[in-house]
């Protein structure tokens, strides 16, 4: 009655100012338009700052975790935008009765509006699973941002379709239809962004790596920790701090090194050889063996090794006078035993992992003994330290053996020579 009234007073206000009947109906449903567009954003206006002061009231008192990071990404400041949609796609057929084109436009609009508003609320609510995913222990293993990503495009492609629907006045369903014959196009043009989602669901499934992990994959120039794994690509920050970007895909259709193997397992190994010169091997005799028994620790050995050998050669009836008869100590033998003992004594080294020191294939070089061991340090700078250490000890230690280390002929060594000469 009242909305008939108010029609009535407008119409008969445009008649009097002498515009047209049929034409004063379409000015009155301009001005109820406008009347009702102004009512929508009043009532945005209150919700947004009324009914999102409360909403924030509640999260704030809230003991849970989720509705603050929903709060926070906009999800219900978003959601508030709804209000003036729903009012004007209500209203306006009931108000705009005769100009049904003008009334079909503004249901149309509001349609859309509706749409791309739940869409940025959307985003908002998977924006938050990503900040309540990164606070659970399974994002350490798992990496979910390229799914989430894959869920905002498929968004957005369903937003687009139901615009699209707004607009023709047609069933999404009937554009779905019409898509196949663009298949092959889509995939053309989408085919990173299917093979990295693919990619990104193997990754997680099989937990080949995740934000934090160190690979290496020398093909694309990558050796650093992983910063950020994506829909289509993976960064890794190297340790010269360039960033490598990755396509997604390639982590599964070529090989990479991931180390976090060896962070997980508590050790970080040592694999380095001295290459001996093959020329200062000899057995040892009573003034190196007596000299070799002050270093305290294989003097316990040396004075083992001697008794056992000495009784082994006396059973079986061996001269002494020549060393190759029987058995007898070499120094490299020995500085090996020194080198297990050292490394023993070492608290920084794992006694519990693989701990080896071996002799390798000889070489025109000479004899490789390879050191290979675990530090328990595995941040890099520590752990160069302890291997230099080591390295430092043995190579100045390896002369009390009468042991050379292998090293090419210097320009030093050249001039002693002419100088000899």
């Amino acid at each position: 009655m009242i909305y008939e009234t108010l029609k009535k007073i407008i119409t008969d206000a445009s008649t009097g100012m002498g515009i047209p009947e049929g034409f004063a109906a379409h000015t009155t449903d301009i001005i109820l338009l406008a009347a009702l567009l102004l009512l929508s954003a009043i009532a945005h206006f209150i919700t947004k700052h009324t009914g999102l002061f409360i909403v924030r009231l509640f999260v704030e008192k809230s003991p849970t975790r989720w509705d603050d990071i929903l709060h926070k990404n906009k999800f219900f400041t978003r959601l508030a935008g709804l209000v003036p949609a729903i009012i004007v796609y209500t209203m306006a057929p009931l108000i705009i009765v005769d100009t049904p084109m003008l009334s079909s436009f503004v249901v149309a609009m509001a349609r859309i509006y509706a749409i791309i508003i739940l869409t940025l609320a959307a985003f908002s609510f998977i924006n938050s699973i990503n900040v309540i995913y990164q606070g659970t222990r399974l994002s350490a293993k798992f990496a979910i941002k390229g799914v989430l990503q894959a869920l905002k495009l498929f968004s957005v492609i369903v937003c687009v379709l139901l615009i699209l629907s707004a607009v023709t006045d047609r069933t999404p369903l009937y554009f779905l239809s019409g898509l196949g014959a663009l298949t092959a196009v889509l995939l053309l043009v989408f085919k990173d962004t299917i093979m990295g989602l693919v990619a990104g669901i193997q990754i997680a499934a099989n937990d080949m790596a995740s934000e934090g992990d160190w690979i290496e994959m020398p093909q694309f120039g990558a050796d650093g920790e992983v910063i950020d794994v994506s829909l289509t690509t993976v960064k890794v920050r190297n340790w010269d701090k360039t960033i490598t970007t990755i396509p997604t895909y390639a982590l599964i259709s070529q090989s990479f090194r991931n180390w976090r193997g060896m962070e997980e397992s508590g050790g970080r190994r040592i694999k380095r050889s001295i290459i001996i010169d093959m020329n200062s091997i000899r057995f040892c005799d009573r003034d190196l063996l007596s000299k070799l028994s002050s270093i305290q620790l294989i003097s316990g050995y040396i004075k083992e090794r001697s008794e056992e050998i000495e009784a082994f050669n006396k059973e079986k009836g061996l001269s002494g006078e020549n060393l190759v008869n029987g058995r007898h100590m070499t120094n490299l033998g020995t500085f090996r035993r020194y080198v297990e003992e050292y490394l023993r004594n070492n608290s920084l080294i794992h006694k519990d992992m693989t701990f080896l020191v071996r002799h390798l294939q000889p070489t025109d070089k000479g004899l490789p003994i390879e050191i290979y061991v675990f530090s328990k340090e595995q941040r890099w700078a520590y752990y160069e330290a302890i291997q230099a250490d080591i390295f430092d000890h043995l190579l100045a230690a390896i002369g009390e053996f009468d042991l050379r280390v292998f090293q090419s002929p210097t320009g030093a060594d050249l001039s002693k020579l002419v100088n000899r000469a």
